[in-house]
């Protein structure tokens, strides 16, 4: 493992001048020999790290020789001490206490040297994000729907913890450790967002996760606040997930042995997104259909060399759900009394694909992204018209509701990038309930590590919801320090 990452540091200081050689090629417009380039960098690559390979070796084997040779030097001491001198007696070439120590001192060097080989193997990385939300809303809460208040709005949306290191050399953990402002109070809540185990090590192109983690569905429903390309989540991953895609549980990744890129994910966790953990009863039994099953498959092409497409589709089924959302109340019941649903199954389908330009040339500077994501919820539910259980007149009712969101980002120099966001969603339990909103926004990234946002939102609720529409202004202030793993990334 150590090895290993020599080798990846000497890689990289070895790629930094030959690909210097390829910018300035590609800047002069002379591709003509760039393979045959390209060729010999690889074959002068190789050379080096199998010279750098045997010259590791040569030292390990040296220090090991060494500490042996003291070592037997050490014992051979120990069983023949030296006899006291006699008065009067020419001195004789015996070893003191003296040189015992330094002979001790130096087996001790010499084998703290070979454990220091890499210092930082075992430290993990640490890092923090902040995020401060400052809006402003036409409409107040119990117009909109929202759990935020109208008008003017600072919100303290995350404070991040990540934490990360190797286990070993098969492993790797990681753990996020979030505090969330309660919408109602304000008070920070401190949370365990992420805590799980990786594999690095697995034969067959595997990789299993364990522990709490974000289930990987879609693109972008584990993925973190802070690296969304806007600044909230779209509409459909809160109706049909609940935000982030949470789990408990096992995920196992397999990337299939062939040419083309295909990644192929399954998991199970005890539950998925912003449903709860447990039965609706406290130390009931859960049977093996109560758990959540989700998957994903995905694939990667590169169109040109400028431009990627990236697609997957996904699922999840929690086959009995137990009314762990709660008893849903519906506005369409009989007469006064409001119709009641409780969830009993839960299925859930998306699609979704991302074209990107990503220039070879100026690619800091400047790319194009378009993502797109539909989901299908048909979950099933009892539902009680009159809102009175067990009173004989429930019966069973599927809910099949659609929902995307669709968006366009373009950075036209390393600061500065912009696009437009549209969300379209039907609710999950009623179907007539449509919701649609429209969000320009723009982003300035003071720093890979402080960035701020601006972005206007439009948002429109049909008659069936009772909502009304409203306008909304968001300044996002996010910021990084220390070490953080996934960081701005292109979404």
């Amino acid at each position: 493992m150590k090895l290993k990452k020599i080798m990846g540091w000497s890689s990289a200081l070895c790629l930094c001048v030959p690909l210097c050689g390829i910018a300035q090629a590609q800047e002069t417009n002379q591709p003509a020999d760039f393979d045959q380039r390209l060729k010999q960098m690889q074959e002068s690559f190789e050379q080096r790290e199998r010279e750098m390979e045997a010259r590791f070796d040569k030292k390990i084997t040296a220090q090991d020789a060494e500490i042996e040779a003291l070592k037997k030097q050490l014992a051979e001491t120990a069983m023949n001490p030296p006899a006291p001198p006699v008065t009067g007696s020419p001195p004789t070439n015996t070893v003191t206490a003296e040189q015992l120590k330094d002979l001790n001192d130096k087996v001790d060097q010499v084998a703290e040297a070979q454990k220091k080989t890499l210092m930082s193997e075992f430290n993990p990385s640490i890092g923090l994000v902040g995020e401060t939300v400052f809006s402003y809303r036409s409409k107040g809460s119990d117009e909109t729907g929202s759990d935020r208040p109208g008008g003017f709005d600072v919100w303290q949306r995350s404070i991040e913890l990540n934490v990360a290191a190797s286990v070993d050399p098969f492993a790797k953990g990681y753990a996020v450790i979030n505090a969330s402002a309660d919408a109602a109070t304000g008070e920070a809540t401190l949370g365990v967002e992420e805590a799980a185990l990786q594999t690095t090590s697995l034969p067959g192109n595997l990789e299993l996760k364990a522990g709490r983690f974000f289930g990987e569905f879609g693109r972008l429903a584990y993925i973190h606040d802070h690296e969304l390309p806007f600044v909230n989540r779209p509409l459909v991953l809160d109706e049909y997930i609940g935000g982030e895609s949470q789990s408990d549980g096992l995920q196992l990744n397999w990337l299939p042995p062939i040419p083309h890129y295909v990644s192929v994910t399954a998991g199970v966790g005890d539950h998925f997104g912003a449903d709860s953990p447990n039965p609706d009863n406290p130390g009931t039994y859960r049977p093996f259909s109560g758990l959540n099953f989700w998957g994903r498959l995905s694939s990667y092409w590169d169109v040109t060399p400028d431009w990627q497409l990236e697609a997957g589709i996904s699922g999840l089924w929690n086959p009995r759900e137990e009314d762990r959302g709660g008893i849903l109340s519906q506005p369409n019941g009989l007469g006064l009394v409001p119709l009641t649903l409780t969830e009993k199954e839960r299925r859930l389908a998306g699609a979704d694909i991302k074209l990107s330009y990503v220039p070879l040339q100026n690619n800091q500077f400047q790319s194009f992204t378009w993502g797109t994501e539909v989901l299908y919820s048909d979950n099933r539910y009892l539902a009680d018209p009159d809102g009175i259980p067990n009173n004989g007149d429930e019966f069973n009712e599927n809910v099949g509701s659609v929902g995307l969101y669709s968006y366009v980002a373009y950075k036209w120099s390393r600061q500065w990038s912009a696009g437009f966001l549209f969300d379209w969603v039907q609710s999950a339990q009623n179907h007539s309930d449509e919701t649609t909103a429209y969000s320009p926004f723009i982003t300035f990234a003071l720093s890979h590590w402080n960035q701020l946002r601006l972005q206007y939102t439009h948002t429109d609720h049909n008659a069936v919801s009772g909502l009304k529409p409203d306008d909304a202004i968001y300044l996002q202030w996010a910021w990084i320090i220390g070490a953080h793993s996934h960081g701005w990334q292109q979404r």
